[in-house]
């Protein structure tokens, strides 16, 4: 399994793909339950780093399929 830090660092390099490839798919991250927790001091652990890193992955192969 990957490391916090490893998955972070994959994280910020698809968001910075979105910004400069697809910004037309930027207002969908805002959009993006995990990354609004709805308690107070949420605990985010490797599954959750893991599960937005696909949902961002999920997100830009979605729309390459549909815009080709």
């Amino acid at each position: 399994m990957k490391k916090a830090e490893e998955l972070l660092t994959e994280i910020n390099k698809v968001k910075r793909k979105i910004e400069t490839d697809y910004p037309e798919l930027d207002k969908y991250l805002n959009e993006n339950p995990i990354t609004i927790p709805n308690f107070k001091n949420p605990k985010i652990g490797i599954e959750t780093l893991q599960e937005y890193l696909d949902s961002l992955t999920s997100l830009i192969e979605k729309y390459k399929k549909e815009h080709k």
